[in-house]
C-alpha cells in the first residue's frame, strides 16, 4: 500500500540527475544518459524514479541534464505516460545554458544552483533529489512521513548489500548509531561484505535545502553527499531509512548485464514489479510473433519481437529479430537487434539497432560479457 504525499505540509517535489554516474558505464552512455539506459526489455533506468515519484502524488518533478540528453527528452517528451503533462508543475527539463544561470554542473550543489531561483519560487515544503542508478519501486509517501516523524535535517536512504565490484570507488556507505542517525558517511569504501549502501535518494525541507545550497556557493563548494552531508554530521541531524525492497544497482557493464538476467527469476522480477506498475514511454508495437519451429527457454521477450531460431535464457527488448538457425544464449539485446540465420551468440550485450549478420559466431563469458555498441555490424 503505497502512502500518498499529498497536504500543503506534506508535498514535496522531486529532483532527479541522470548524470551523475555517467562513468561508471561509459559504453552504455556514449550517446545517453544513465536514466536513459534501457532496462527489463521495455524500461529506462529514468521509469522506476518518476513512477514511484508519480504514484504517491509526487507532480512536480525537474530532471537537471549535463550532456547526451536527446534520448531522455526524446523518451520522456511532455511527461504524459507518467502522467506529469500539466499546466503547473508537471515534468521539467532543465537542460544547461537553457537559461543564463544554467551552466554545465560538476555536483548536485552545482546543479541545484542553477535552478535557485525556480526553487524559491515552489510551494512544496519538501524535496526529494534522486539519480537513477538504481532501479525501484519506492514508496517516497512513507520516506517522506519517517523523515517528519524522525525530525531530521536530511533523510538519507540505503539498502543492505554488498558493493558492486564497479562501484568500489565511487560510493557512499553509511555508518549509524542505535537510533538510526548517521554517524559518518564513507566515501569510495572498499570493504568486503554487506555495508548499508547509500541508494543516492535524499528528502529534506525545501527551504533548508536552500539555504545549504547558497552556503555552499559562497565556498564554492560542489558536492552535496562529501561536502555537505560528511562534513556537517555533527551540525546535522541526518537520519537513515532503511528499503527492503528489491534494488537492481547498475554500477559497471558486468551488473548491468547481471541485473537484466537477475530478472529472469520469476520471484526477482514479482519483487521489482509488484505493486504500484511502472511506465514508460508507449511504442504500440505488435504482439512478439514466435514462428513456427522457434524455440524459447527461460526468456523475458518485450512486444514486438520476431523470433524463428533457438532464444535461451536471454532478455529481449522490443522489436528484435532472431532469424531461422539463430542460436542466442543467456545475452541482453536491445532494441530492434536483428541477428541474422544460423548465427551464434552467447554472453552478449547489443545496445539498439545492432546486427549480427548471418553465419556469425559471438561469444563471451558470465564474467565478461561482450557488448556491441549502436547500429554496429557484426
Amino acid at each position: 500500500m503505497l502512502t500518498m504525499v499529498t497536504g500543503k505540509e506534506g508535498s514535496a517535489l522531486g529532483i532527479i540527475f541522470p548524470n551523475s554516474y555517467d562513468n561508471l558505464v561509459p559504453e552504455l552512455v556514449a550517446e545517453r544518459t544513465v536514466a536513459s539506459i534501457p532496462f527489463a526489455g521495455r524500461y529506462r533506468m529514468i521509469d522506476f524514479m518518476l513512477s514511484s515519484m508519480a504514484h504517491c502524488g509526487i507532480d512536480n518533478v525537474s530532471v537537471i541534464v549535463r550532456r547526451n540528453y536527446h534520448s531522455l527528452m526524446d523518451h520522456l517528451g511532455s511527461g504524459r505516460e507518467w502522467d506529469l503533462s500539466r499546466k503547473r508543475g508537471g515534468l521539467n527539463m532543465v537542460p544547461p545554458y537553457a537559461e543564463r544561470n544554467v551552466k554545465m554542473y560538476s555536483g548536485r550543489v552545482d546543479a541545484m544552483s542553477s535552478i535557485l531561483s525556480y526553487l524559491k519560487d515552489q510551494k512544496e515544503q519538501y524535496v526529494i533529489l534522486a539519480d537513477t542508478i538504481v532501479a525501484v519501486n519506492f514508496d517516497f509517501g512513507d520516506l517522506i512521513a519517517k523523515h517528519k516523524a524522525s525530525g531530521a535535517d536530511v533523510t538519507v536512504v540505503y539498502n543492505e548489500s554488498e558493493i558492486p565490484e564497479g562501484a568500489r570507488n565511487d560510493n557512499y556507505t553509511l555508518v549509524l548509531d542505535e537510533d538510526g542517525r548517521v554517524k559518518e558517511l564513507l566515501s569510495g569504501d572498499y570493504r568486503p561484505g554487506k555495508r548499508n549502501l547509500c541508494m543516492n535518494i535524499y528528502v529534506l525541507e525545501r527551504e533548508h535545502l536552500i539555504q545549504l545550497v547558497q552556503d555552499a556557493m559562497v565556498r564554492g563548494i560542489v558536492y552535496f553527499e562529501r561536502d555537505i552531508l560528511a562534513r556537517n554530521l555533527n551540525l546535522l541531524n541526518v537520519q537513515s531509512y532503511k528499503y527492503e525492497g528489491y534494488v537492481a544497482r547498475i554500477a559497471d557493464l558486468k551488473s548491468y548485464f547481471d541485473e537484466n538476467m537477475r530478472l529472469l527469476d520469476t520471484e526477482n522480477l514479482n519483487a521489482l514489479f509488484k505493486g504500484a506498475p511502472i511506465y514508460t514511454k508507449i511504442r504500440d508495437d505488435n504482439p512478439t510473433r514466435y514462428i513456427m519451429g522457434s524455440k524459447v527457454t527461460n526468456s523475458l521477450v518485450a512486444d514486438g519481437c520476431t523470433i524463428e531460431g533457438e532464444v535461451e535464457n536471454c532478455v529481449l527488448f522490443r522489436g528484435v529479430t532472431i532469424k531461422k538457425g539463430a542460436k542466442v544464449k543467456n545475452c541482453v539485446l536491445m532494441q530492434d537487434t536483428v541477428v541474422e540465420a544460423d548465427a551464434k551468440v552467447e554472453y552478449v550485450v547489443t545496445d539498439k539497432n545492432v546486427r549480427i549478420t548471418a553465419a556469425k559466431e559471438l561469444s563471451g563469458t558470465d564474467t565478461f560479457p561482450v557488448y556491441v555498441a549502436k547500429y554496429h555490424v557484426v
